[in-house]
């Protein structure tokens, strides 16, 4: 599959799609705590999603069936929301994507529950970083490479695993488009980056060992060691030679009070 490089018109569309995604995992903040299910954060998300005039593109897609993937401590993503309450010192990745007037929006931000220890509350920072450091690679003239490079890096300085098996993506009238943009890889290598390539970068970062396994209900991808993971995702524009982000953190750190 080639890859399509968008108009700014189809990146204004993405954008629209990625802020609703924004909004609706700021909905989804303001419940987190101990005691409540990662079910009903499902059911809110969907709701709300429904309401402002988009599809959850998580829904049914290749039989997934719920509108989040809500992935908790160990689990590194693709969990299936269920009506187990969540727990003080829980860390849960909620990832979550919208379609609206013919493009998808993708985002995904892990939460704290509670009192999370200091370790746990470094991977989460760390990760943030490694999907900060992956967008300012995302330049016309660099590589898909030096995005996976830059998280890589970041990462494995503080002894962290890099998933190898999941990447991020190529985004816009599909969920997943090509290329794919793993999150560990050598400079100057893999596709050129070009104006109008619009991609979901994803950090996936395990405490301890990148090995993962599947469970048994076919979806849930978890750390081979149990130690937790983190996992945070933008959708980046490259426009006028830079990266720009459509999806953003804002209404989550808004809701959260985060400074």
């Amino acid at each position: 599959m080639g890859v399509h490089y968008k108009t700014k018109e189809e990146i204004e569309l993405i954008r629209h799609s990625s802020l609703l995604v924004g909004k609706t995992l700021a909905e989804v903040a303001k419940l987190i705590k101990p005691g409540v299910s990662s079910l009903e954060l499902d059911k809110v998300a969907e709701e709300f999603i429904r309401d402002n005039g988009g599809v959850p593109t998580f829904l049914g897609y290749n039989g997934f069936p719920g509108s989040l993937c809500i992935s908790i401590n160990e689990c590194v993503v693709h969990g299936i929301p269920t009506a187990k309450p969540l727990e003080n010192g829980d860390i849960i990745s909620v990832d979550c994507g919208v379609y609206k007037n013919g493009f998808n929006g993708d985002s995904a931000y892990t939460f704290k529950v509670g009192e999370v220890d200091r370790e746990t509350q470094q991977l989460l920072r760390v990760t943030q970083e490694c999907l900060d450091k992956a967008i300012d690679a995302c330049k016309v003239g660099n590589r898909i490479g030096d995005i996976g490079h830059a998280c890589q890096k970041h990462a494995e300085s503080y002894g962290y695993g890099v998933v190898r098996e999941l990447v991020g993506h190529g985004l816009g009238k599909d969920l997943h488009e090509s290329p794919e943009v793993p999150n560990y890889g050598k400079p100057g290598r893999g596709l050129k980056l070009r104006e109008g390539l619009v991609l979901a970068i994803e950090p996936m970062i395990n405490m301890g060992t990148k090995e993962i396994d599947q469970l048994n209900d076919g979806w849930s991808i978890v750390t081979q060691d149990r130690k937790p993971s983190a996992h945070f995702e933008h959708d980046v524009a490259i426009i006028d030679g830079k990266p720009e982000v459509l999806s953003t953190f804002e209404y989550i750190e808004e809701a959260l009070k985060i400074k």
